[in-house]
């Protein structure tokens, strides 16, 4: 009986090491970065279908959804992606987020270029799925620039800084943070918009922007919302190298998401 009992934990334990190892090996293989672009597509979308989604909605109910409201649901919507798939891809859904991991080492950059596809095409998607539902209504929830290109560039740099800056952060002191980090982030995304939404349409994300302007076919501002949260990302990654150097063990699992 005990030698019975003795071979059936045995059996247990293989099982379990046996589903371990599969585990691992998907988690390094194919099928775990086509995991990892399938939740950085689906997050993206949902962030573009918010965010562009307010502002369509905005136009065609006569300004239901309040200017604050459009603030703050991609703010609400971020957090809850980055609890929801933070695990399986890092919960970037944002170029810019993607490149700053990149250069600080966080995040390989064999992996960038098709994060930035799987992006790309989620706020396409997303900007296609509006203009199938109410037509090219609000400029596809497309980002413009309200008072003067410098303006709008110059504010984009500093907000997807100060964005940047936040994400750099709650990485590199994820043991600390842990799941808060959501919070912090979201909040920021908050905070930006509420005061910088006038200006530029706080985008800080060339995704969310490149999508509606794609397929509204609208493109006289485009580089705007390229260059500008291109330019604030490499600002907050050398911000960051001089307030804490290089990266950690811990910044490198949350680009990834481990």
């Amino acid at each position: 009986m005990t030698q019975q009992g003795g071979a059936s934990l045995e059996n247990e334990k293989k099982l379990r090491e046996s589903n371990q190892r599969k585990k691992t090996e998907d988690y390094k293989g194919p099928i775990d970065q086509l995991r990892r672009l399938l939740a950085e597509l689906l997050g993206t979308f949902a962030l573009t279908l918010v965010a562009a989604g307010g502002e369509v909605i905005a136009a065609i109910s006569g300004g239901e959804v309040s200017s604050a409201a459009r603030a703050v649901a991609p703010a609400l919507l971020v957090m809850a992606m980055i609890y929801t798939l933070g695990s399986q891809s890092g919960a970037h859904f944002n170029p810019a987020v993607t490149l700053a991991f990149a250069l600080r080492k966080d995040f390989p950059w064999r992996y960038v270029p098709g994060y930035w596809v799987a992006q790309l095409v989620g706020a396409v998607l997303a900007a296609l799925f509006l203009r199938a539902l109410f037509g090219l209504v609000g400029n596809l929830g497309a980002t413009l620039p309200h008072h003067g290109t410098i303006e709008a560039l110059i504010m984009e740099v500093v907000l997807t800084f100060l964005l940047l800056t936040v994400i750099l952060g709650t990485a590199t002191n994820h043991g600390l943070v842990g799941h808060n980090a959501a919070l912090a982030v979201g909040g920021t995304i908050a905070f930006c918009g509420l005061f910088a939404a006038p200006i530029s349409g706080a985008s800080m994300n060339p995704a969310r922007s490149l999508g509606p302007f794609l397929v509204s076919g609208q493109f006289t501002d485009i580089w705007i919302y390229v260059v500008g949260p291109i330019a604030g990302a490499l600002l907050a990654v050398g911000v960051a190298w001089l307030l804490r150097g290089s990266t950690t063990p811990e910044a490198i699992e949350t680009a990834k998401g481990d």
